[in-house]
């Protein structure tokens, strides 16, 4: 059976996906990243029915976000970096597999699937369902964490400490790890989706303005910081007034949107605190000079790692390219799957056939 695997994954295009809250990743073996689309289908309001023929995936149904007329509606079928809604998540999946595999000859591909480190049991199933639905011959998980560690470049195989942050879209994945696998680690679902959403809710409470997910993302990356910059900034938004209902626009500033983003902030560095309490004193020792990185789309965050630095007292490094660090890791697993299979969970190992 191993040979036989070996051998039709030599005539298929083997992956591994990074299937986010936000984005999917999917990075070939030997290819690198060959894909990078939002996790957003566009339907037919009411159903599961994917637009255009399946084509209304990723970047197109994206920019319908908000902009729909009432038949349409642009979904994100994956909430807090899980499964929400398994059909359209399917369809998704089977576009991205189909986009990238072409089906050569037929043979279809073995895919590593990253999962948040808290996935339950039935998640995980979904996961593993809509996967072989979508067209995989063979499904393995790796946890999150895991799979940044060895993305961004970590010794996660060494009898030392490696630490990871990695703020995703829908979850905060924080992990110590030593020998390959993880030693004590934290989901928390409170990451990039939330710095957005507490972005819309101070402008609808301050400034009575409604803005759209887009809109708030733009925000964040423009003007948003978690320490205070050299020199703030100011940003104009257009949105919708809450009073009248009538177009409108608003001058925010960098200030005001550093405190919107205090809360969710403040649980992300709780939760590394708690990690931190939890980890043995010998790796506990290891991270004074070893510290934390940080991955995930939230490390582009201005400023996060020098907070983080604050809070802990612990260096705090961004990775060198921290959106790729997961799907990185998951192809890096597809090299070496004899080495990693102890600890990857695959389906036999589920009860899957």
């Amino acid at each position: 059976m191993l040979l036989l695997n070996k051998i039709l994954g030599f005539f298929s295009h083997d992956m591994g996906i990074d299937l986010g809250t936000a984005n999917t990743l999917v990075s070939v073996r030997g290819d690198g990243i060959i894909l990078d689309e939002p996790s957003v289908v566009a339907v037919k309001r009411g159903t599961n029915k994917v637009l255009m023929n399946g084509q209304a995936v990723g970047s197109a149904a994206k920019a319908m976000l908000g902009k729909t007329p009432d038949g349409i509606e642009a979904v994100r079928p994956l909430k807090s970096g899980v499964i929400a809604d398994f059909d359209i998540t399917e369809a998704m999946l089977a576009y991205f597999i189909r986009k990238v595999h072409k089906r050569r000859w037929g043979v279809r591909p073995r895919v590593v699937i990253a999962v948040p480190s808290g996935i339950t049991t039935v998640e995980k199933q979904a996961v593993y369902s809509s996967a072989e639905r979508a067209g995989a011959r063979k499904i393995y998980l790796i946890k999150e964490p895991r799979a940044a560690g060895i993305g961004a470049g970590l010794p996660v195989e060494e009898p030392q400490a490696s630490m990871v942050v990695d703020i995703g879209g829908g979850t905060t994945e924080i992990a110590v790890m030593s020998l390959a696998d993880i030693v004590v680690a934290k989901s928390l679902r409170v990451a990039g989706d939330s710095f957005d959403e507490a972005i819309r809710n101070h402008l609808k409470n301050a400034h009575n303005l409604h803005i759209g997910e887009q809109t708030a993302e733009r925000i964040k990356t423009t003007i948003g910081s978690a320490f205070e910059l050299d020199e703030e900034e100011s940003l104009e938004v257009k949105g919708q007034d809450v009073t009248v209902g009538l177009p409108r626009s608003c001058i925010v500033t960098s200030q005001e949107i550093r405190e919107a983003l205090r809360h969710p902030i403040s649980e992300i560095l709780r939760t590394i605190r708690e990690v931190l309490e939890r980890t043995p004193p010998e790796l506990s020792g290891d991270l004074v000079d070893t510290g934390l990185t940080l991955c995930g789309g939230g490390a582009l965050l201005r400023g996060i790692d020098r907070l983080i630095e604050e809070e802990t007292g612990l260096p705090a490094t961004i990775a060198d390219d921290p959106l790729t660090c997961v799907a990185t890791g998951t192809a890096l697993f597809l090299e070496n799957l004899d080495r990693y299979s102890a600890i990857l969970e695959a389906e036999e190992d589920e009860g899957h056939s």
